[in-house]
C-alpha cells in the first residue's frame, strides 16, 4: 500500500511536500496525549485547498485511510493514524485571507494558530473568542474538528457559536461549501454536524468565523481558598445570582504549588483551591459585578481576594492558568487529561471523588479545569518507567468519567472523543443513537476512509478493532516521549 500511496501522490502534488522517509514520518504518529500512537505511511504538507483535494482522491481511491492534522495539540487520539495510511497536514495553510472589521468576521486557512487571528484582528478591536489553553500553538482546523472552547466559551461560547461557513474536502476529493455568511441560511445545518467531526466526515480548509468586538472593561480577579467545597460553592454561587463571567476557572491543591514554581503568576502554593474569575462588558455593569463577587466570595469563606491592578498583572495571572499543564511536568514526566463534564452544583461531590480515586489508585491527581461550566480536567501525573502506572491511571481516568456521567454529565467538554473515549460512547448514548450516528458519517464518507476507528465505538466505523491503550504497545516497542 505504502508503495503505491507515495507514487500516486508523487504524479499529483509536488514532490517536495510528500514526506516518507522514517524519521519524517515519526514526527506524526502521536498527539498532545501519550496514550495513543500510530505511524502513518505517508504525510503529505499541502499549501492549497486544491492539492488537498487532490491527496485525498488518491487515498480514496486506494482506500487508504486519511487522517487530517494541524498542530497535533489534541488530547484524545484525534489526529494518530492508528490505521496508518495517509496523514494531511494542514500547517502549511495558515493565511489569513480577509478581515471585514465591519462585518465582524475573518476568512482564515485551517492552519492559522488561534493566538495569531486575534492578534491579527486586534487594530481593529476585535477578537476571536474561543481560546483553548493551546491557542498559541493549536490551529483554527483542530479547533473545527474538536468543537474546542476554553476559559472564555463559559460567556462567549465554543467554536461552532463562531463559524458562519467552512470550505470543506469530501471524501472523494469533492470540494463544498458549508454554511454561510448569512446568520440563518436555509436548508440542513451541515456545517453544525461537521463542526466537531473530528475529520471523520472531511476535511475543513478554510473558515469564515465571526470576530468579537473587545470589551469596553475588564477585570480578573484571584480568590483563594483554604477550603475546597467553599471554593466550588462560590462557583455556583455567582452564576446564581445572575453574574455570567467571561471565565471562571479554579486550580486545586497541587496543582498551584507547580504552577507558581514554573511561571511565577502570583498564586499561593500554600491554598486549597483557587478561582480565577474574569468580567467583561460595560465599565459601570463590571464596575457592579466586581462588587457583588467581591460580596459572594467573603459570604462563602474566601481567605483572600486580589485584583489585577493593570493588564500586565491580568496577563501574568492567566499565564499561570494557560500554563498549568506544562507545569506539572515537574511533579511527574507523563500525563492523562481528561475532560469530564457535570452540572456545577455537583462540582464539591466531583471533587472530592476524584482525591479519593487518587488516594486508592496510588496517583496523583492535580485538578485544573473550567469550573464556570464544570468542565473538569483531572490530570493524571505518573512515570511510564513504573510498572502498573498507565494502568492505574486509565483505571482512575475511567471511574472518574463514570462518576460525571452518573452525576447527570458527560464525558468530553471540549476535547473530543478521538480514540480515547470511543468505546465509552455507550456509557451516554444508546445503540439506536450509535446506528444513527455510523449512518450520518457512511452519508459523507460511504467508504470509511476518513480518520476511521475515531469517534465511534469500536464496530461502529472499522473491523474487529477493540480499544487497547496505544501508550501500553508503544511501551512495549520502545517509546520514545
Amino acid at each position: 500500500m505504502k508503495d503505491a500511496l507515495v507514487a500516486a501522490l508523487l504524479r499529483v502534488v509536488d514532490p517536495a511536500i510528500v514526506l516518507r522517509r522514517p524519521e519524517e514520518l515519526m514526527l506524526y504518529e502521536y498527539d498532545g496525549s501519550v496514550l495513543d500512537q500510530g505511524m502513518p505511511e505517508v504525510v503529505v504538507a499541502p499549501r492549497t485547498t486544491d492539492e488537498v483535494a487532490a491527496c485525498v482522491k488518491v487515498a480514496a481511491q486506494l482506500g487508504a485511510p486519511i487522517v487530517a492534522r494541524g498542530a497535533g495539540t489534541g488530547l484524545a487520539g484525534g489526529s494518530v493514524p492508528e490505521q496508518g495510511g495517509l496523514v494531511i497536514s494542514l500547517t502549511r495553510l495558515n493565511r489569513i485571507l480577509a478581515i471585514d472589521p465591519v462585518a465582524r468576521t475573518a476568512r482564515v486557512q485551517a492552519g492559522v494558530v488561534n493566538a495569531d487571528l486575534s492578534l491579527a484582528a486586534a487594530r481593529y478591536g476585535l477578537h476571536f473568542a474561543p481560546d483553548p489553553s493551546s491557542q498559541r500553538s493549536s490551529t483554527i482546523g483542530g479547533n473545527l474538528a474538536t468543537n474546542a472552547g476554553g476559559p472564555h466559551c463559559l460567556k462567549y461560547g465554543v467554536t461552532t457559536n463562531h463559524v458562519l461557513a467552512a470550505t470543506v474536502v469530501l471524501a472523494d476529493g469533492r470540494v463544498v461549501e458549508m454554511g454561510s455568511a448569512a446568520l440563518d441560511a436555509p436548508g440542513y445545518d451541515l456545517l453544525g454536524v461537521m463542526i466537531g467531526s473530528e475529520g471523520t466526515l472531511g476535511i475543513a480548509t478554510e473558515a469564515l468565523v465571526k470576530l468579537t468586538p473587545n470589551p469596553e472593561a475588564v477585570r480578573t480577579f484571584l480568590a483563594i481558598y483554604d477550603d475546597l467545597d467553599a471554593a466550588s460553592t462560590t462557583v455556583s454561587a455567582i452564576i446564581a445570582h445572575g453574574i455570567l463571567p467571561a471565565a471562571l476557572e479554579m486550580l486545586v491543591g497541587q496543582g498551584i504549588a507547580a504552577v507558581e514554581a514554573a511561571v511565577r503568576a502570583g498564586y499561593p502554593a500554600d491554598a486549597r483551591a483557587v478561582l480565577l474569575i474574569e468580567i467583561d462588558g460595560l465599565s459601570e455593569e463590571v464596575a457592579a459585578q466586581a462588587e457583588q463577587i467581591a460580596a459572594l466570595c467573603r459570604q462563602y469563606g474566601v481567605r483572600e481576594l486580589r485584583a489585577a491592578h493593570d493588564e500586565a498583572q491580568r496577563a501574568k495571572l492567566w499565564a499561570g492558568r494557560k500554563g498549568a499543564l506544562a507545569a506539572c511536568a515537574r511533579i511527574a514526566p507523563h500525563y492523562h487529561i481528561q475532560d469530564g463534564v457535570v452540572p456545577r452544583s455537583r462540582l464539591p461531590e466531583l471533587l472530592r471523588f476524584t482525591e479519593e480515586v487518587a488516594t486508592r489508585h496510588q496517583i496523583t491527581i492535580v485538578n485544573i479545569f473550567h469550573a464556570g461550566d464544570g468542565n473538569l480536567h483531572p490530570l493524571l501525573l505518573f512515570d511510564l518507567r513504573h510498572p502498573g502506572a498507565l494502568e492505574r491511571a486509565v483505571t482512575a481516568s475511567e471511574e472518574i468519567l463514570q462518576a460525571c456521567v452518573a452525576a447527570g454529565g458527560t464525558i468530553s467538554g471540549e476535547h473530543g472523543i478521538g480514540i480515547e473515549k470511543r468505546d465509552y460512547l455507550g456509557w451516554i448514548f444508546g445503540p439506536a443513537d450509535l446506528a444513527a450516528f455510523a449512518d450520518v458519517r457512511a452519508v459523507f464518507d460511504p467508504a470509511g476512509v476518513m480518520n476511521p476507528c475515531k469517534l465511534l465505538p469500536s464496530g461502529s466505523n472499522c473491523t474487529d478493532i477493540r480499544r487497547a491503550h496505544g501508550a501500553l504497545r508503544a511501551v512495549d516497542r520502545g517509546a520514545w516521549i
